[in-house]
């Protein structure tokens, strides 16, 4: 039985199968449902999982070389919150694209955890080295 880290099977048997520049999505409450990957739906209430919380955990087992949001992250949210975004994936070169293109980066994920985050475009993409 495991008893520390992550404990949820399905995002353990996720970033098992993370190879070499593969990519792992990691959405907020909105995020769109791709039926062509697989989705683990930590969503509970609001903000309960956030994708802050998610990436925290994540980050201990899988290796980011570099991460992608939606410019529109910037746009629409506090400085505080793009700060915090900005510390929890500190060390990673992050890429600001336009969130039609970030979407379209989508089915070629590895899967999907949505999250109960309300932050508009808390969205990302994970790319392992």
């Amino acid at each position: 039985m495991l008893n520390s880290g992550i404990l949820n099977p399905q995002i353990l048997s996720l970033l098992a199968r993370v190879r070499h520049t593969n990519s792992l999505v990691i959405a907020d409450r909105g995020f769109p449902f791709w039926p062509e990957i697989e989705t683990v739906d930590l969503a509970l209430v609001d903000d309960v999982p956030t994708v802050l919380q998610v990436l925290a955990a994540v980050r201990a087992n899988f290796n980011v070389v570099q991460a992608c949001m939606a410019r529109e992250f910037q746009k629409n949210n506090s400085a505080t919150a793009r700060a915090a975004f900005a510390r929890g994936l500190a060390g990673v070169p992050l890429k600001f694209e336009p969130h039609v293109e970030f979407k379209k980066r989508v089915p070629g994920a590895i899967g999907l955890i949505r999250t109960g985050d309300s932050i508009q475009y808390a969205n990302m993409i994970l790319i392992s080295g």
